[in-house]
């Protein structure tokens, strides 16, 4: 995983994903798409195998936008995440720990 880089932004940039992101209302908090994913088990491990850095930026994110949601404020516009530079910081990690599950699961199934 070292020499991943956490691709920017989504693949396709358009004018009503922008709509959409902005609309979604957590780059308000000044969190990124994959601090909002639902912790299923994978996305679960997928975060704990995250490197220390990661994890920590990623639990002051949260708990920015927990205190920010607490006293019912949002931050200013410019410290918004940007929908051009939203880091899929989780991505390669959840990649990883799906492609292992299916193949445990194929090889349960056939053995």
């Amino acid at each position: 995983m070292a020499s991943y880089i956490a691709r920017k932004g989504p693949l396709v940039f358009s004018n009503l994903g922008k709509w959409a992101y902005n609309l979604s209302g957590f780059n308000q908090y000044g969190l990124h798409r994959d601090d909002c994913l639902y912790e299923n088990e994978d996305v679960t491990e997928a975060i704990r195998r995250l490197p220390r850095k990661l994890y920590d930026e990623r639990n002051y994110r949260i708990m920015r936008a927990l205190h920010l949601s607490m006293t019912k404020t949002i931050l200013p516009k410019e410290q918004w995440t940007k929908y051009e530079d939203d880091v899929k910081y989780l991505e390669p990690y959840l990649n990883e720990v799906v492609a292992e599950r299916e193949e445990r699961e194929d090889w349960n199934k056939n053995h």
